[in-house]
């Protein structure tokens, strides 16, 4: 465990809990809402964590984790609650629901989780009255019962210190509007990287971009939790460290945003070079190929890899031409949603 964390991630091997070496990785993707979980390697092999579950599968059956908060009498980590919109995780307080911010926040939702961690919390947002459920972790609208799932998640590095009347936040800074003219004083041990037109994942570099890694990262260290703006030739972009996406300021386009050990930046861009294919009619397997002819693809391998690594055993849906599919990762199957028609899926690892 590195000096100075507060979390330390540790599995039972059947005999001891052990620490897990660079444990700061799972920390880092643990904090992010939309991560459903981690893949991790093992001197005796690769090993999945579930976030939700708390559960790992592995090459052992009997593997367990857990998160160790370490904290002192006065301190205690922030909380961040989420719930899951039609495409993204949304904190409770934030704009959302069609535009409306929700009556309650994440620290009152803590709070009365802290008091019945099986009970329930009621709020509005707009004309609307919804239920949040800690038992099942699920928000309901009262008046037409839709569910959503919602997650609880620390905010990563966010830790509050109480100094007898006043509260001071550690790493917490105004917003970041534009990175400062200060130098870096090493290389980063950290690439930022943002997942481009054809699902590769792209350093952000100059002259092209107005930031580097380097200055990127520099700046997640003043505040994870802050927002960077930068520009890329005549457009801006906003740049969400709290949610790891990026938006163009001018259309409003959202990409995904990763930050990466510079050590294991090879090792992740093998994992995004896996190649998805599926069975065609003539019995051949054939690469899905992203593309705007008839007949193409609206995702390319790298699309449904980044979906895979989220959830192994979720679905994503896409367009082939002028049909509808459903990939689903359990089966391993893709279906035309007007025809039905069913085909078998694989993933090679290149």
């Amino acid at each position: 465990m590195a000096t100075g964390n507060h979390f330390e991630w540790q599995l039972f091997n059947g005999q001891q809990w052990v620490s897990i070496a660079n444990d700061f990785v799972i920390e880092a993707h643990y904090c992010q809402p939309g991560a459903n979980g981690i893949s991790i390697y093992l001197n005796m092999g690769a090993a999945h964590i579930d976030f939700d579950e708390m559960t790992v599968d592995g090459p052992l059956h009997n593997l367990s984790i857990r998160r160790n908060t370490l904290l002192s009498a006065n301190q205690k980590q922030e909380v961040g609650w989420y719930y899951k919109d039609n495409h993204r995780w949304c904190e409770y307080g934030s704009q959302g629901f069609g535009g409306r911010a929700s009556s309650i926040g994440s620290d009152f939702i803590e709070q009365q989780y802290n008091s019945n961690p099986r009970g329930s919390v009621q709020f509005t947002a707009g004309s609307m009255t919804y239920s949040v459920d800690f038992n099942a972790m699920t928000q309901m609208n009262l008046s037409t019962y839709m569910s959503r799932k919602v997650r609880r998640r620390p905010k990563f590095n966010a830790i509050v210190t109480h100094n007898n009347s006043t509260t001071a936040h550690q790493n917490s800074s105004p917003l970041l509007a534009t990175p400062s003219a200060n130098p870096t004083n090493s290389t980063s041990q950290y690439i930022w990287e943002f997942m481009g037109d054809e699902g590769i994942w792209t350093e952000y570099q100059k002259p092209g971009c107005s930031l580097d890694s380097a200055e990127i990262e520099r700046l997640y260290q003043l505040n994870p939790q802050c927002q960077v703006s930068f520009t890329v030739r005549r457009f801006s972009y906003t740049l969400y460290f709290g949610g790891m996406y990026q938006v163009n300021n001018k259309y409003g386009t959202k990409r995904a945003v990763r930050r990466v050990a510079n050590g294991i930046q090879q090792t992740n861009s093998a994992l995004s070079q896996a190649r998805w294919q599926f069975k065609d009619m003539d019995g051949k397997w054939k690469d899905y190929s992203k593309g705007g002819s008839r007949g193409h693809c609206s995702v390319s391998s790298q699309d449904i890899e980044a979906e895979y690594q989220e959830d192994s055993t979720g679905t994503m849906s896409f367009r082939a031409g002028r049909f509808t599919y459903e990939l689903d990762f359990s089966d391993m199957t893709q279906t035309n949603q007007s025809t039905d028609t069913r085909r078998p899926v694989r993933r090679l690892q290149q």
